[in-house]
This record gives C-alpha cells, structure tokens and sequence, in this order.
C-alpha cells in the first residue's frame, strides 16, 4: 500500500489575460480525438464525476468495486472497464474496513489480494483530509498540503482513476456557495486532465435532493461544474422499500452521453451485483426521456399561449396541468413531476419571475443555449 505524504501545496493555475484564442480552421486535416470514458456511458475520462448517496446507501462499496474493477480490467456492475492503476483515498473508512472489504471481495470474486498490485489506497479516517480550505484574507479556496501531495502522486503514479471519499471530509468552504463548489470542482478538473486520470468524488445528496428524486448536493453549481453526476439510490415502491438489499445507479447528468441509463443491483455477500430480475434498464430510460421530451414540450406550448406554470403545489402546477393536455402521450402526473425534478437538476429549466412589486409570480421556463 502506497502512503501519500504532506509537502507544500502547489499554486492554482489561473486563466491567462491575454491571447490562449485559437482558429478553428487550424484543425481542418488533423485528427479527431476520441471521446475518452474510463466506463463508457457512466464514467468520462479526464474529468470529474460526482457519485451521490446518502449516507449509508453503500456509495463507498460501490467505488471501490470500480477500483478493483480498473486494477484487474475486469467488469463493474456488468461494465466494461479498462485495466489501469486506481487510486482510492478515504476520509470515511480506516484501514481494517478496507481490508475486510477487500478481502471479502475478493473471496466471493474469486481472486487473490495479490492481483490488487494496480490499487493503491489511504485512509484518512480521523485525520484532516482537507484538499482546500479558504483563506482567511481573500476568502478564496486554496489548495493545501495535501492537496500538492496528491498532485504529486498522480503525477508519479499516473493512475487511470482516482476516488475521493467524501466531498464532505475534503472540501473545505461552503458547499451551498456557487464560487467555492466551481472553484473546488475546477482544483479536481485541473488534476483530472493534467494527469490524464478519471475522478469520481463521492458525495451526499441535500434533503431537497433526495426528495425530488435528483439526488443532488448543495448549491446546484456542483451539478453545473462537472461533466458527468451518478446518484446511487434504495429502490422504493409507493413509499416503501419492499427489498432493503436492492439500489439503482443513475446517470442523471452526461455532458457527453445520455441521462437515464442506470444500472439494478443488490447488495449480496459482502458486494454488489447485477440484479437479472430488476426492472430492465433500457426500458426506464426511455420512458424518462419521454417524460421530458413531453414535459419540454407541454412546457413550450402554454409558454407559447402566454401561460405561466409553476414549479410548486397548486392551481398552477406543471405536472397537474400537463397531464390534463392533450399531448401528455400517455404520461402520468408523477412521471411528469419526476421529469421536472430532472430537468430543474440538468439545467434544462429555471424558475423566473414575472410581474412586479405585489404582483410579481414565479413560473418555469426552458433554459434556451
């Protein structure tokens, strides 16, 4: 197990004034570079993803799977993934629930801890595990010691995935403030492309996203800034959870694939796996995309009419009134509420206001550009 150690942080590397402009008719002739994933469809390389869970739910578990997965080249969840060095630091976690884990696995996976000589781990369980903190003058992230440690190891270790357990253990501003979330996503983004390494940064949803269905934390800039969010989530029928071993993984935002795409799977001996019996993926991706095909599309058509529909409870409620529309295709007011959740988490829709002073309403409109 490789230890990282402290040393002087490393200055964050800001956008130059002047020039860094290029033509586009420099790259006639040259070749398209490919879309680069570290588990295509889930995981982008080169950039950060953000895996949500609330606490308990098994997001750890899930990551490290993905680590071992990268250090053998083996599946995850069903996956392909390529073999590379992983890179697993936790603030959650202390080296004896590491190595249960890994051992574990390893028993009902059928291979040996010595075929783990790609995955480095650390714990920092009890210890200040800060990658930034603010500085008292500027009140701006800074990196810290650790922080030039880890840039340092990648840089020696050049691994082909890092994970960061957890956003809450690590970040240290304020996680409902837009400047700090983009500035510390961009202090990862800058590792992430530097070192040529996919981030995965787990972190817990807010109570607002966990009950919307988005599963997402904070402010929304965290959802904003990174190029790809999965939310790993108990599977709950009416309200209940009719199996406690069962959780899905969504994509619920892909800069560079779709939304939707999940993954069904229960916990069992120790680890996750596929669930054959679960609800079949491809199926409950289309039928989301129709829901906010259709929820984009009522949304136009009453904008059009000069009518403004709301985003919460009443006599203007979106959903409510879209699935009384003709051309609600066959959607339900909970599809089209659950729609909504998704698009307001992607970006796709906004609340605005119109009217003035007493007068002045909220309504939703389409994010256009």
């Amino acid at each position: 197990m490789k230890v990282i150690t402290a040393q002087q942080g490393i200055p964050y590397a800001e956008a130059p004034v002047d020039g860094g402009f290029f033509c586009a008719a420099e790259l006639h002739g040259q070749p398209v570079p490919e879309e680069l994933w570290h588990v295509e469809g889930f995981v982008p390389g080169n950039t950060v993803t953000i895996l949500n869970g609330d606490g308990g739910v098994g997001k750890s578990l899930v990551a490290l799977q993905l680590a071992i997965a990268t250090a053998l080249g083996a599946p995850w969840l069903g996956l392909s993934v390529p073999r590379g060095r992983a890179l697993f630091l936790t603030a959650e976690d202390e080296r004896a629930v590491l190595h249960r884990r890994l051992a574990n696995i390893a028993e009902t996976e059928s291979f040996e801890l010595c075929d783990l000589d790609q995955l480095s781990l650390r714990s920092l369980a009890g210890c200040d595990a800060l990658l930034a903190d603010l500085d008292p003058t500027t009140r701006k992230l800074r990196e810290t010691a650790l922080y030039g440690a880890l840039a340092s190891f990648l840089d020696a270790d050049r691994p082909a995935l890092l994970v960061l357990d957890t956003l809450a253990d690590l970040f240290g501003g304020d996680e409902i403030n837009r400047a700090q979330a983009r500035q510390f996503i961009g202090m990862l983004r800058r590792l992430a492309i530097e070192y040529e390494t996919a981030i995965v940064l787990l972190a817990h949803p807010s109570l607002s996203g966990m009950a919307s269905g988005s599963g997402s934390s904070g402010s929304t800039a965290w959802n904003n800034s990174v190029r790809s969010r999965l939310y790993l989530q108990r599977v709950r029928r009416d309200g209940e959870e009719p199996d406690p071993n069962a959780r899905t993984l969504e994509v619920m935002k892909a800069n560079y694939g779709a939304t939707g795409l999940s993954v069904a799977m229960r916990w069992q001996d120790g680890r996750f796996v596929t669930d054959a019996k679960a609800e079949g993926s491809l199926d409950r991706m289309a039928a989301k995309a129709k829901a906010e095909r259709v929820f984009l599309k009522l949304l136009r058509e009453t904008s059009a009419q000069g009518r403004h529909v709301s985003h919460n409870p009443g006599p203007t409620f979106a959903p409510s009134l879209f699935a009384k529309m003709d051309g609600v295709e066959g959607c339900t007011s909970r599809g089209l509420r659950e729609a909504m959740e998704r698009l307001f988490a992607k970006g796709s829709i906004r609340v605005a206001e119109h009217g003035g002073g007493a007068k002045a309403r909220k309504h939703i409109e389409e994010v256009v550009g």
